[in-house]
């Protein structure tokens, strides 16, 4: 297609943008993000469809049921709206996160029918595909570094960042300016000598950026997950979250929204919510909310509320809850099984909060079954374990990576079968999520409780629907639980209360004439939480 014509801004060489698109975008949700999550998957790490001991594209396919059948009542399916696949595209690395050809498959995974066939599967069944898109940087091996690195005449030369002498340290203070194997210079790379930085300054490299979005959207996909967006632009001694970062990103959201309206994009920015609030409103649709994982994880470790709520509220009151993503964990960091000490009640209280709670939550592959990993970063990655047999039912062969230890007890096959295992608690709350107005778009309003290890909230909907969570993140028993809110959170009257994750429902509970809750829990055991579906007689 036509791009549109370049424009000089603030010093920085950027693409012209009508700003006609941006308003359906942010102003109102796409419809499926209401009550949707989303589910990120490693095709390495899925299911092997012949036996070489890589996942691909036919093995993720034929999975596909696993994630979503498209049935609303299944109790089979985790019921998930949206995967994300970690980068799919030709890398000498495992990982894929350099990248050597932006329009290609990795041939490990199949080919680009294999995925074509995968995309048209996954939307028959409602799923919506958002692909990895690494643009920071490339391959070391990409044709066009290559080219640069060898001919000081090409074209290519510009679309890299070179100098005579190193220039200093990285963005995380260690080296960032790698020695060139061809002559006596160096060249850009934050991450590692064998992923160097792409230079927004030149305008050619920004018009691929946006060709490479045209290509895959033009192939079906529904959107990006982008990675490493803080260090795009590199500004004189600003290495992250410069402005011609937030320049490019408003670029790229208007030129994808020109496009095709409704695309999602997720922006992988670490850091607090402040550090994130920059970067909206007019650029990417959302941005992973890590502060939000650390706080929850943190608190569930540690067994008290303190500070829990406080970056999802801080979010909540700057942008709308399809806008920012909470996790658990991801790719990058250790599991969350492992980060609670492999304690199984903590890794289920977890999941309750983050599926409770606002956003548009992701949810690692495995994270459901509570598998464990930790560093180094393969071992974050390893084969999904799908029953107690060979590999883990991952391959017929000899798996990429070595299973985890626990796939005899820890895996899809022995979980599908107990009703009260971590995947079947995951496949409640994400179908509650979807179906329960409260849990899918209403407000979080936090309550506060008389007891330290107690958190409690609701999340209360437009039209006044509400759903009360609280929590007991401790390791012993408490009774007599009071928790309290002030003027205005709900319409007076007398709920009843429904526990929606099964067992005795809770007394009624009453709102005063102000709309004020006081409500006693008479007893929560050692990290219990109660999910309580409020209905006004």
């Amino acid at each position: 297609m036509n791009l549109p014509r370049a424009a000089a801004v603030a010093g920085l060489v950027v693409l012209a943008v009508a700003p006609r698109a941006r308003a359906q975008s942010w102003t109102s949700a796409p419809g499926w993000t209401a009550g949707a999550t989303c589910y990120e998957v490693f095709v390495r790490s899925f299911y092997d469809s012949d036996g070489d001991g890589v996942g691909d594209f036919n093995g993720l396919t034929s999975k596909l049921d696993y994630i979503n059948d498209g049935n609303p009542s299944s109790h089979t399916s985790l019921g998930a709206s949206c995967i994300w696949l970690m980068p799919i595209m030709p890398s000498p690395s495992y990982h894929g996160y350099d990248i050597t050809d932006y329009y290609g498959i990795n041939p490990q995974f199949g080919t680009m029918a294999d995925f074509q066939r995968f995309l048209a599967e996954a939307h028959r069944r409602g799923i919506r595909v958002l692909i990895d898109m690494v643009l920071n940087h490339s391959s070391s091996r990409h044709p066009y570094f290559q080219a640069a690195l060898h001919d000081t005449t090409s074209p290519y030369r510009a679309w890299y960042r070179f100098s005579p002498t190193s220039l200093g340290p990285g963005p995380w203070g260690g080296p960032a300016w790698r020695r060139s194997p061809v002559r006596d210079e160096y060249y850009y790379g934050a991450f590692s000598p064998g992923m160097p930085d792409l230079n927004y300054d030149t305008p050619a490299v920004r018009e691929e950026a946006m060709k490479i979005a045209d290509f895959w959207l033009r192939m079906g996909v529904d959107g990006f997950r982008l990675d490493a967006v803080p260090y795009l632009v590199e500004q004189g001694a600003c290495l992250q979250n410069c402005p011609g970062t937030h320049l490019f990103l408003h670029q790229y959201g208007a030129h994808i929204d020109s496009v095709e309206q409704g695309v999602y994009t997720v922006g992988e920015v670490w850091g607090p919510v402040d550090t994130l609030l920059p970067y909206y409103p007019d650029q990417l649709t959302s941005y992973f909310c890590f502060e939000c994982a650390f706080a929850l994880d943190s608190a569930v470790g540690r067994g008290t509320a303190g500070g829990m709520l406080a970056p999802y509220l801080n979010v909540q009151r700057a942008v709308p809850a399809y806008r920012y993503a909470p996790i658990l964990d991801n790719h990058d960091q250790p599991r969350v099984m492992s980060v609670l000490r492999g304690d199984p009640a903590r890794a289920r209280l977890a999941a309750t909060l983050l599926l409770t709670l606002p956003g548009l939550p992701f949810v690692y592959y495995g994270e459901e079954i509570g598998m464990i990993g930790d560093k180094p970063d393969p071992r974050l990655r390893t084969p999904m374990q799908w029953t107690a047999g060979h590999a883990a039912g991952f391959t017929t062969g000899t798996p990429w990576e070595t299973l985890q230890p626990d796939t005899a007890s820890v895996n899809v096959a022995a979980e599908t079968g107990d009703a009260g295992s971590l995947l079947n608690l995951y496949r409640r709350l994400i179908h509650f999520r979807l179906r329960n107005d409260a849990l899918a778009s209403g407000a979080l309003v936090p309550l506060a409780a008389n007891d330290s290890a107690v958190v409690a909230y609701l999340r209360r909907s437009v039209g006044g629907h509400a759903v009360l969570v609280v929590a007991n993140l401790g390791g012993a028993p408490v009774g007599a639980v009071s928790v309290t809110a002030g003027a205005g959170t709900l319409p007076a009257g007398t709920y009843a209360t429904h526990n929606l994750l099964g067992g005795a429902h809770g007394a009624s509970l009453v709102a005063a004439a102000d709309g004020g809750v006081r409500y006693l829990v008479r007893a929560l055991a050692p990290r219990e939480a109660r999910v309580l579906d409020l209905t006004r007689h």
